[in-house]
């Protein structure tokens, strides 16, 4: 594709370079560094002028510290005259900060921040002219941006990995978790459980429970990198939904509709 640089942020490059490798293209030439007052170093190794950009960096691992390093390549990219320039964020950061929630005493419910807007807000005045993110916390965080935001859903990759994974798909029930739900579900009769979600942290005690667990696999996208995670916890399995990101990539560069894969996996 002519006049597109893919470039990948530190915090997940095994996802960017599967992107890239779905695209054909190379990662662009980025040094990304902390001087010894740790601020945030980044020097593009290549000409963005006049071109489309694309920036992969999930929020996760060293979350402040690769937001910050998004947001200087973002204005790294746009004082060096790229044509646009567009931030793929698999896994929003501060998605869950998106209301004034109640805390105690209607005080503290008065003063909590809305941390989800002013990461927009930031992105935005970096000079980010579009988003692509996965399963946003809450969709109301699209009206957060004066800008474009695609919204991409993990859902038809999911339902990939259950046909092709589960033998007796068929037979299966799907039910949204709550606390208890797994063992209620073994009790009740259950062969085998498999937990499916988007964003898995694993924070804490998450590993040895899950291996303690009476799940037969715990499913996650790789919108967060799990592979260490996946040494210490056998159970875990990640489905790759770089495919995803790297045809709305393509469908974006050439000013197609991104609406088909709210409800399909490219081939």
């Amino acid at each position: 594709m002519p006049n597109i640089v893919l470039f990948s942020g530190s915090s997940h490059h095994d996802l960017s370079q599967r992107v890239a490798d779905r695209l054909g293209l190379e990662l662009g030439k980025v040094v990304t560094k902390k001087f010894s007052n740790q601020e945030t170093s980044v020097e593009i190794g290549e000409s963005v002028r006049g071109e489309d950009v694309y920036i992969i960096q999930s929020g996760c691992g060293e979350i402040n510290d690769n937001l910050m390093e998004l947001l200087i390549m973002i204005n790294a990219c746009k004082i060096a005259s790229s044509s646009r320039v567009t931030a793929v964020i698999p896994c929003f950061p501060y998605a869950r900060q998106d209301k004034k929630d109640k805390k105690g005493s209607v005080e503290r419910w008065s003063r909590a921040p809305i941390s989800a807007k002013l990461v927009a807000n930031m992105l935005s005045v970096a000079g980010a002219d579009h988003i692509i993110t996965m399963d946003l916390h809450a969709s109301q965080i699209q009206g957060f941006f004066d800008i474009p935001v695609d919204n991409l859903y993990a859902e038809p990759a999911v339902l990939q990995w259950i046909k092709e994974n589960i033998p007796e798909w068929r037979n299966c029930i799907i039910v949204s978790p709550d606390a208890g739900g797994a063992k209620r579900l073994m009790s009740a009769g259950a062969t085998k459980v498999y937990a499916i979600l988007t964003h898995g942290i694993f924070s804490g005690p998450a590993l040895s429970r899950i291996n303690n667990a009476s799940f037969e696999a715990v499913v996650v996208t790789n919108t967060i990198p799990q592979e260490e995670k996946m040494k210490h916890c056998p159970k875990i399995q990640f489905i790759d939904i770089s495919m995803i990101l790297a045809e709305a990539i393509r469908r974006t560069h050439n000013g197609e509709s991104v609406s088909y894969l709210f409800s399909h996996v490219p081939l």
